[in-house]
């Protein structure tokens, strides 16, 4: 029987499921941070499919019905304030630009091939950061900054 020599330095990692108290300081790369936003984004926007479909129904159906759509986001809904209007508008909006790069991403990726770590890294950043500029410049627009 041989046997095995062992490298001196360090030992070589071993890598465990994580317990639930370890999730705060555990690091994920960005390819799965945008695994889990693209999981979250997709059941935002499936929760707040009734809010949707009152959006595009309030704002097509006639102009008076389009006023009631453009004073909510002043006015708000019942006891529900304007500006909360508006962040669950631009929750939507977060939830739809980041889905919808992050599908692009993944189509991408199949269709070239692209599965390296490297390539995943790379997209994955570029993933984030232009669902992130997209929707800066989206809420600036809704805000009224310009």
């Amino acid at each position: 029987m041989a046997e095995t020599t062992v490298k001196a330095g360090r030992p070589r990692p071993v890598h465990r499921n994580i317990h639930v108290s370890q999730i705060i300081g555990y690091r994920l790369p960005p390819a799965g941070i945008v695994s889990i936003l693209h999981r979250i984004s997709g059941a935002i926007m499936f929760l707040l499919l009734p809010f949707i479909v009152w959006l595009f129904d309030t704002s097509l159906s006639s102009e008076i019905s389009y006023e009631t759509f453009t004073s909510a986001f002043v006015a708000g809904i019942g006891f529900v304030p304007g500006w909360f209007v508006k962040l669950v508008a631009l929750a939507l909006i977060w939830a739809y630009l980041l889905h919808f790069i992050a599908g692009v991403r993944h189509l991408w990726m199949d269709v070239t091939h692209a599965v390296s770590k490297e390539a995943g890294h790379r997209s994955a950043l570029i993933t984030l950061g232009l669902s992130t500029l997209l929707t800066l410049a989206l809420m600036g627009k809704l805000f009224g900054w310009y």
